[in-house]
């Protein structure tokens, strides 16, 4: 059967690669393939079975290309456990270059896919055909997850009112039997009453049973539905053919009231569970003042549009991004990170959406707005963060889905070895719904992905982003942390603090060239030299042609001839003769030093100075207490980096790091056999970061920070590191307390109830608060505090 499917491949530079990758595909059997260099995809006809499009992608991204990948959200309904969790992932995942990862708690599903080979339409029915819900969630159009959820409480609510109301008569005979009454209601009168709890009230157990069975798999709602039908449909033959037998409807009422009951719980904990998003979306205000024909409307925030002029009244939100055009106020952005403190925003100064402002008027052009805020980047990344998986999960992923038909099989061999033992049937039968009924492969899905969402919400309240789960797991488990020098352990705000002009040269004259220089570059070190020689009053000559040397320095062509500034390195290796007894003093002091030539003569000497972060030295001592090995990774030389280091403490140190080999500094690391951290600003520390097995970017959100690193640090405050590591060991901790009580739940309940040691009706009670006290468990963890609150 012929296929033919369309995709987009990045990588090409001219039509010769095009022509590469037919050539590729098109050896293999079956294939042919046409790529269009011009509009960048490949379309394939693939005939026969021989090949798979899995196949053809590979091929393609041997040959030295790309295949892009989208990512989508979906939201879910209709999951009662983790086992249906993992039967939507199993059929997601059966489609070609589809990655899906499903989360019971957040009922939600994150799909990486391919476009052309499948589309985002595909998910939506292949689920709902599963037997669930299923909607999309587009960046910037947000359904209200709280009246969803309010509305799916109210629907249980009213279930279970209903349920206990026809279940009553049987409580209070149970309850009576414990006071010594024997009284009984005829059997014809439980029948009557236990009929429709067990076909109107259950049937949404069943609508769920039968949709897995269905699927070719099975969940908790099988499980429940066998337990109560045997104990229903053999009292009702009872009844009904005058058996001489006991009847057990109070035990199929009681057990489908006790586990409705149960999930309500269950709903009511999971949703708290969604507190930390919950709270960043209720940050963005729903109306925004904009500044119309000299009028100021109000308009709802959806509406706003880039280049918008928006007024923002004391004590209001900031309903989107922007920069401030008029006006002065401080304004807290506690919401992005975690500092309490506000911030005074003047004129071009950037403002955030979400983020309260305090006590003036702020006149603020719209630039981002939508999925375009940085409020709806972090929400992004936290659900994201979210519904990815930890590697601790697996080991429960891989027991729940074999758990369902393990139990029928371990309940069926109950009843058996019960009967051929004891000779009674109805005892054994007991027995084997005992076993049906206190089975839960709940609690074990619920495990990992609850502790997950309360920490991951919990960090972005502080300012700690995490990426995905891997980064949550893996943060706990470093041992050592490569972290930057600048703008990392130092302020990132060098300034000048030393001229120190050549013999015959005036320091206006160097200060003017070094000003010439450095005005169009934006590097720390330039900006610091700029700002100096403004607040000189210098008159910086012409340059022209201007060149930066990553790490080194810069050139430019100044009255027809070549100035330098750089690193004594760089004017070294061009020539120039240095005086060292001057740059060694200098640099004994923890200075940067820079020299400045124009021509063959050298000007003179400019020292910079960065001050120490003020929780540096704390910070990386508490570090090395935790067992963390801290290595300083700085472009500056070994003498100015081993004053720094020496100040700071750290354990070591590398020099003469050039922004392009800090990717390799931390791969030798993690080629020793350590597992690597790496903390930088997100910017020019972006393959380190990368490279690292957790990267930190520490400061307010920049767009590579927020693509590039595992955990983003909100506040520009090196204690968040302490915070982020600290967070990862509370939420591994409550994972791993999760685990052991949902496997010991299950190891010591199982054995119990095949012995007839447990009442069916206590078994279905034990079964529903298995999965509350897992959650509740995991709400535990909102009692963490951050250091850097003290």
């Amino acid at each position: 059967m012929s296929q033919t499917v369309s995709f987009p491949v990045g990588g090409m530079t001219c039509a010769a690669c095009a022509a590469r990758i037919e050539k590729v595909l098109n050896r293999q059997d079956g294939v042919h393939a046409t790529v269009n260099f011009a509009s960048e995809r490949a379309q394939v006809q693939m005939d026969g079975p021989a090949t798979s499009i899995e196949t053809v992608v590979s091929a393609v991204r041997k040959a030295g290309f790309t295949v892009d990948e989208r990512s989508i959200d979906l939201s879910l309904s209709g999951m009662t456990c983790a086992a249906c969790a993992a039967r939507i992932e199993k059929i997601l995942n059966k489609l070609p270059m589809t990655q899906a990862s499903v989360n019971f708690a957040a009922e939600r599903a994150h799909i990486v896919y391919v476009p052309g080979v499948v589309e985002p339409e595909t998910f939506i029915a292949r689920i709902e055909k599963a037997g669930f819900g299923a909607k999309r969630l587009d960046d910037g159009v947000r359904e209200d997850p709280n009246a969803r959820r309010i509305a799916i409480w109210q629907t249980e609510r009213n279930r279970v009112i209903l349920t206990a109301l026809l279940s009553l008569p049987f409580f209070v005979e149970m309850v009576g039997m414990v006071f010594g009454s024997m009284h009984m209601m005829p059997d014809w009168v439980q029948f009557l009453l236990a009929t429709p709890v067990q076909f109107f009230c259950a049937r949404h157990l069943y609508q769920r049973a039968w949709n897995a069975v269905r699927g070719g798999s099975a969940n908790m709602d099988v499980l429940v539905v066998l337990g109560t039908s045997i104990a229903y449909f053999f009292s009702a033959a009872v009844v009904l053919f005058h058996l001489h037998q006991p009847v057990y409807f109070e035990a199929s009422v009681s057990i489908i009231t006790l586990i409705s009951l149960g999930k309500l719980m269950e709903t009511r904990a999971k949703n708290k569970t969604s507190a930390g998003i919950e709270s960043l979306l209720q940050l963005q205000p729903q109306i925004a003042h904009v500044e119309s024909g000299g009028d100021v409307l109000d308009r709802p925030v959806a509406e706003v549009h880039v280049g918008d002029m928006l007024v923002v009244r004391p004590g209001e939100s900031v309903p989107v991004d922007g920069v401030v055009m008029d006006g002065a106020s401080e304004v807290n952005e506690a919401m992005l990170t975690g500092e309490s403190l506000p911030v005074l925003k003047q004129v071009d100064a950037q403002v955030f959406g979400g983020t309260m402002n305090a006590n003036g008027v702020l006149r603020v052009k719209a630039t981002g707005v939508g999925a375009n805020t940085a409020l709806s980047r972090i929400v992004k990344m936290v659900e994201q963060a979210q519904g990815s998986k930890a590697h601790v999960q697996r080991l429960a992923d891989k027991v729940s889905s074999i758990f369902v038909p393990a139990v029928v099989s371990f309940a069926l061999v109950t009843f058996l070895v019960s009967w051929l033992i004891t000779g009674n049937a109805s005892w054994s039968l007991v027995s084997a719904v005992s076993v049906l009924v206190i089975a839960c492969p709940c609690s074990l899905g619920l495990a990992t992905p609850t502790a997950i969402m309360v920490g991951t919400g919990l960090g972005a309240r502080c300012g700690i982003l995490f990426r995905n789960a891997d980064a949550l797991e893996q943060a706990e488990k470093l041992t050592t942390l490569v972290v930057d020098k600048t703008g990392t352990l130092t302020e990132g705000r060098p300034t000048v603090s030393d001229v120190r002009p050549a013999p015959q040269v005036d320091a206006t004259h160097l200060l003017a060239v070094a000003y010439a220089l450095e005005k169009d570059s934006e590097h720390p070190l330039a900006r610091a030299v700029v700002d100096y020689g403004t607040a000189q009053g210098v008159q910086p000559p012409v340059a022209s042609t201007f060149q930066a040397v990553p790490g080194m320095g810069v050139t430019a062509q100044i009255d027809e001839t070549l100035a330098r500034l750089g690193s004594p390195r760089f004017l070294a290796d061009a020539g120039v003769t240095l005086d060292h007894t001057v740059i060694e003093a200098l640099e004994s002091e923890g200075k940067t030093v820079v020299g400045v030539t124009v021509g063959a003569q050298l000007l003179g000497y400019i020292a910079l100075s960065d001050r120490l972060r003020p929780d540096a030295i704390a910070t990386v001592s508490a570090l090395k207490k935790s067992g963390i090995k801290v290595v300083m990774l700085t472009g500056d030389n070994q003498r100015t980096a081993s004053v720094v280091a020496a100040q700071v403490g750290v354990d070591e140190y590398m020099a003469g790091v050039l922004p392009g080999h800090k990717a390799d500094a931390v791969e030798k690391y993690r080629a020793a056999g350590s597992l690597v951290g790496m903390v930088g600003d997100g910017i020019n520390d972006a393959p380190a970061l990368a490279a690292a097995d957790v990267g930190f970017a520490i400061g307010a959100g920049s767009a590579i920070a927020l693509d590039t690193a595992d955990v983003v640090l909100m506040k520009s405050d090196l204690t968040s590191v302490l915070d982020a590591i600290s967070l990862s060991r509370a939420t591994l901790a409550k994972i791993r307390q999760n685990l052991f009580f949902a496997f010991i739940y299950n190891i010591l309940g199982l054995p119990l109830a095949a012995c007839g040691l447990l009442n069916p009706i206590v078994a279905g009670a034990a079964m529903a608060m298995s999965s509350v006290s897992v959650v509740s468990n995991s709400l535990l963890l909102n009692r963490w505090r951050p250091q850097s609150r003290g």
